[in-house]
């Protein structure tokens, strides 16, 4: 039962992605008359925010709050963003949500597949071998949003940003259900505050191919 419940975070988790992602574009350019720069400036967000804000929420979730938790907030938050960004129409107004939605959705996918793990190894499973296909469900359930929003006749309306929040909302309230997923106190307690935003790893920059990698 513990296998399907976490499957069921897992779809809903793309499912909220799925809402939107591949129809906004549209809807930004029919219906609020974006230019091209403006889309792609939108979706530009989540490139920004997946610079650094998985690794901020994820030292809250190692080091003081429960994973899951951590989780089910950021969903919250960014299905209010959400919300507000299906009833504005002018671009900066909308772009902020946008960001803010990136800002908090984006941590979700690794906080999720930590919820994952953290369950499994407590129930005893390999994780190795049991999470490939749990995981899959979610790409079934990014493929499931973006037919219900498509077969719905919703890819230039607000309502694709509407079912995103839903599916935020409800699964932020489903994160609490989940068994918990405390901080790993022990093994945080160790590691410096620099090795914990992964600072340390700019040594890899003394390697020419490394850097070379980096920069192109």
């Amino acid at each position: 039962s513990i296998k399907i419940r976490v499957t069921v975070m897992s779809f809903f988790q793309f499912f909220v992605w799925g809402s939107w992602l591949i129809s906004l574009g549209g809807y930004m350019g029919s219906q609020l008359g974006f230019t091209g720069l403006q889309i792609g400036s939108v979706y530009s967000t989540m490139g920004i925010a997946s610079v650094f804000m998985p690794g901020l929420l994820g030292i809250v979730a190692d080091r003081w709050v429960n994973a899951e938790r951590v989780f089910a907030l950021a969903h919250f938050v960014g299905a209010a963003a959400l919300i507000v960004a299906a009833r504005v129409t002018d671009f900066q107004t909308f772009y902020s949500c946008m960001l803010v939605n990136s800002l908090f959705y984006m941590p979700t996918l690794a906080l999720s597949n930590s919820v994952c793990y953290n369950v499994l190894t407590r129930r005893q499973f390999d994780v190795v071998k049991t999470f490939p296909p749990i995981r899959v469900w979610g790409t079934v359930g990014f493929i499931v949003a973006m037919w219900v929003v498509d077969l719905l006749g919703w890819t230039k309306s607000t309502n694709q940003l509407y079912v995103a929040a839903g599916a935020g909302l409800f699964l932020g309230c489903y994160a609490f259900t989940v068994p918990p997923s405390p901080p790993f106190l022990d093994e945080t307690r160790k590691k410096s505050l620099v090795s914990s935003l992964g600072l340390d790893a700019f040594v890899l920059f003394k390697k020419k191919n490394t850097a070379l990698f980096f920069i192109f």
